[in-house]
C-alpha cells in the first residue's frame, strides 16, 4: 500500500529517514520554510541537497509523481518541497517559477496572519485575495506550484477555489466542527476546495484534535471516514504536520518569525506554547501501520483505505505539479 504524508516538519536526522523507511512511508511533503526570504530559502535547499546525497539509501528528491514510483522501487521515500508561507517570493512573483524550478509544489499563501496575498486565519478581519495574490495565483498555476491553504482565513480560502484554474489544497488540517480550533476548517471551506477537485489532508498535530494529546485512534479515524462520506473519499488524504524532535525554540520560529518581539502562542493561551505530546498511537514515522488499522476498523474497505494513505495524494501529485499544458 502506498503511503504518502503531505506534511511535516521534522528536526531531519539519520534517525528520522531510517523510521520513514521502517514505516514503509513512500512520499513526504517538508516544510522548507517558513519566514525565509529566497535567499536563506535557498541555503534550505542546499542543506536538504548535502542529505540527498549523504542518505541517498534512504531518501531522494521528488519533483514529480513518477518520482515516487522509482522510491518505491529502489526502497528510498521521496521528499518533496513546500512553504508555509510566501515569504520565499518576497515581493517578487518572477521567483515564483524560480522556485518551482528548484523544486518548490506547495506554497502556503498565508500563515496565520495577513500577507501580501491572502489575510491568515488569526486575523480578525479577512479581505480575502489580494490584487497581489491574484496575480500570484495565476502565476502558481501556470508553473505547477500547488496553492496551500492550510494556515489561511476562511473567505481567503473560499476565494483562492474560486480564482484558481487548478485544484488546491488544505495540507494539514482537520474539520471545524470536530474539532473547534482556529486552524481547523469550516463546512463550507472544506466544501468549496473539495467541490473543485482539490484535497485536504488530516492532521495529527495535537492542538488540532479532539482531547489533543489524548485524542483516540478510533475517534481519529471515525472522524475520516465521516469526512470521506460528506466530501467524497477522492479529496481526503494524510497531512500529519509531524514536528518530531524539534526544541520550543522552532515552534516560537513558525509563529513569531519577524512580525512581533513578542511571544506568540497560536492558539490563544500560554498552555499552547511548545510542542505537545503526540497521541501515544502515532509518535514517529514507523506508526503508519496502525493509521491503516484504525480506517480498517471503523468500516473502510481496503480501497478507501489505499486512496486515504497514498493513492489520492499520488493523483493530485500527478495532475498539478507540472505546467499547465504540460504531460507529467
Amino acid at each position: 500500500m502506498m503511503r504518502i504524508d503531505c506534511l511535516q516538519y521534522a528536526n531531519w536526522s539519520e534517525e528520522i529517514f531510517e523510521q520513514l523507511r521502517e514505516g514503509c512511508v513512500d512520499a513526504i511533503h517538508v516544510t522548507i520554510a517558513y519566514h525565509e526570504n529566497f535567499r536563506e530559502t535557498v541555503l534550505n535547499f542546499e542543506q536538504w541537497n548535502r542529505w540527498f546525497e549523504k542518505y541517498d539509501h534512504l531518501i531522494m528528491k521528488g519533483q514529480w509523481a513518477s518520482d515516487i514510483d522509482r522510491a518505491r522501487e529502489t526502497g528510498r521515500t521521496a521528499v518533496f518541497f513546500g512553504f508555509q508561507n510566501p515569504s520565499s517570493m518576497e515581493d517578487d512573483i518572477g521567483l515564483v517559477e524560480i522556485l518551482h524550478t528548484l523544486g518548490a509544489r506547495f506554497m502556503q499563501l498565508s500563515y496565520n496572519n495577513q500577507s501580501l496575498l491572502a489575510a491568515g486565519c488569526y486575523e480578525a478581519e479577512d479581505a480575502g485575495i489580494t490584487r497581489m495574490g491574484r496575480q500570484v495565483i495565476k502565476e502558481m498555476n501556470r508553473v505547477g506550484l500547488v496553492v496551500d491553504m492550510s494556515h489561511s482565513g476562511d473567505r481567503s480560502t473560499i476565494e483562492a477555489t474560486e480564482i484558481s484554474e487548478r485544484p488546491i489544497a488544505i495540507t494539514h488540517a482537520n474539520p471545524y466542527d470536530w474539532f473547534p480550533a482556529l486552524r481547523n476548517k469550516k463546512d463550507n471551506v472544506i466544501r468549496a476546495v473539495t467541490q473543485n477537485g482539490g484535497m485536504i489532508g488530516f492532521s495529527l498535530y495535537p492542538h488540532h484534535l479532539k482531547d489533543k494529546s489524548n485524542c483516540t485512534l478510533e475517534e481519529f479515524c471515525g472522524m475520516i471516514a465521516r469526512t470521506a462520506d460528506r466530501y467524497g473519499i477522492g479529496n481526503i488524504g494524510i497531512g500529519s504536520d509531524l514536528c518530531q524532535n524539534q526544541p520550543d525554540s522552532v515552534v516560537e520560529w513558525m509563529r513569531v518569525g519577524r512580525w512581533t518581539k513578542r511571544i506568540d502562542y497560536g492558539e490563544g493561551s500560554a498552555s499552547d506554547a511548545g510542542f505537545p505530546p503526540m497521541p501515544h498511537w502515532f509518535k514517529d514515522n514507523r506508526d503508519f501501520g496502525n493509521l491503516e488499522k484504525g480506517l480498517r476498523d471503523v468500516g473502510m474497505n481496503a480501497d478507501e483505505i489505499k486512496a486515504v494513505m497514498g493513492g489520492n495524494w499520488y493523483r493530485f501529485f500527478e495532475k498539478n505539479f507540472v505546467p499547465q499544458g504540460a504531460q507529467s
